[in-house]
């Protein structure tokens, strides 16, 4: 095949990639810059072919080289929004949107509760271009279509939850993007990544890849991920813009709150039973550390697929988690607690749905899980925050992005030691409402 460049050099959007054409394999490779982009040759269509999320340093590349490449990319379109009823933005939201627009690419780190989809509205008015908006899941994709249509008065397309109605506009959730940003990448000139400590998975991290956009937006309270995949956000979104600690929004932005623990013992046969299971996988792993001291709980995982001693350890690892998660001095606790705090609102955070529904049996609240449909959530929620249910229990799906500013005493029965988890569960009562203080 000839190294000779064609009649046209076009730059075009193909699948979640970019598709340079009419520009011979030799022009490309005499610049580095594209081999550190991952660029590679596709024989079959013969052009160059590197992710969407290169697009603009594409463009930069182009102009070094000695023929004219027409760029066409992107199918956005101008937006003009029906009407503008921002709020006065607070002076840390002032200062986000102006730290994010030096670049227009970066991530913004406000504790929960702090306004951050405040902050992503304004940049969305300003920017006024096709906007693509990613949630984690679709209560709050269904939230972000509420808020665009009071703020901006625009009815944005819904893209997931069984819904595929694109405009130039819309909200979507981080599974959905990444199934369909293949054929929607190049037609959104902002994407603004919610909760985007959810970006870098081994898959939802394509919805980044696959999307041509210019203007890239990440919200989060907590970056840090426990497999350490927090620092893939600066490629995939921009660096971080924008940090406001938790100190400097508590008493101000954010309720002041207290933090009290009340230690909970197991019962003699609980004691009993959590000893034998803890038995169980210590002796495990100290049998595997006489051959390999540096064994680790991943190796423990792997070897449940072929090893019977494994399998039995992580039984009992998991036993004993059950235990600590429903211990009957938890309800009596739980109890006393609904007695000192009668007549205010209350969210009990558990561990496990089997503690979530095991609290509303007992009490007679109700219990939100994650297969809970959008009716009933909304519906549940709504009675709390009218008064009509006094308290609510839920498993991880009240974790992120649901609005409670009525709710000033939470309970953490059980889940996970990560501080992403605690802070975004403290968030989900710490939004300000007159001088009450969370605890």
């Amino acid at each position: 095949m000839s190294d000779s460049p064609t009649n046209q050099a076009r730059l075009t959007f193909s699948g979640g990639t970019l598709l340079l054409t009419g520009v011979s394999q030799a022009m490309v490779r005499r610049q580095p810059e594209w081999m550190a982009m991952g660029a590679t040759w596709d024989h079959r269509e013969s052009a160059w072919r590197c992710d969407a999320l290169h697009h603009q340093a594409v463009k930069k590349l182009l102009k070094h080289l000695p023929i004219a490449v027409e760029d066409a990319v992107l199918q956005e379109t101008p937006i003009v929004w029906p009407c503008d009823r921002m709020p006065k933005l607070r002076d840390e939201q002032t200062q986000a949107v102006r730290a994010w627009a030096v670049q227009g690419q970066g991530v913004i780190v406000m504790p929960t509760g702090t306004g951050k989809t405040e902050v992503a509205l304004a940049i969305m008015a300003q920017t006024a271009v096709s906007t693509l908006v990613v949630a984690p899941v679709r209560d709050l994709m269904y939230q972000w279509h509420r808020r665009i249509l009071e703020r901006l008065g625009y009815d944005a397309g819904v893209i997931g939850d069984n819904v595929f109605r694109v405009r130039p506009v819309s909200v979507t959730t981080y599974d959905s993007a990444y199934l369909h940003m293949d054929r929607l990448g190049n037609r959104f000139a902002l994407v603004v990544f919610d909760e985007c400590h959810h970006l870098p998975g081994p898959q939802r991290r394509d919805a980044a890849r696959m999307s041509a956009a210019r203007y890239r937006l990440g919200l989060t309270a907590t970056p840090q991920r426990s497999d350490g995949r927090h620092t893939d956000l600066p490629w995939l979104i921009g660096p971080t813009v924008y940090d406001l600690p938790l100190s400097a929004a508590t008493g101000k932005t954010l309720a002041d709150y207290d933090v009290i623990r009340i230690p909970v013992y197991l019962s003699p046969d609980e004691q009993a039973r959590y000893n034998q299971y803890s038995d169980v996988v210590r002796r495990y792993v100290h049998q595997q550390r006489q051959e390999n001291p540096e064994f680790t709980w991943k190796e423990l995982c792997a070897q449940t697929a072929t090893t019977p001693a494994a399998r039995s350890a992580m039984k009992a690892f998991r036993a004993r988690q059950a235990i600590e998660d429903r211990a009957a001095e938890k309800l009596r606790v739980i109890e006393d607690l609904f007695r000192l705090h009668v007549g205010e609102p209350c969210l009990i955070f558990a561990g496990s749905n089997a503690m979530a529904r095991e609290v509303s049996r007992r009490f007679l609240v109700p219990c939100l899980l994650n297969h809970c449909g959008k009716k009933e959530r909304l519906e549940v929620l709504e009675g709390l925050a009218d008064g009509t249910y006094p308290a609510l229990v839920a498993n991880q799906v009240l974790d992120e992005g649901v609005d409670l500013p009525a709710v000033k005493v939470a309970m953490v029965i059980g889940g996970s030691s990560s501080s992403r988890q605690a802070k975004q569960r403290l968030g989900r009562i710490l939004r300000r409402q007159g001088d009450r203080r969370a605890r």
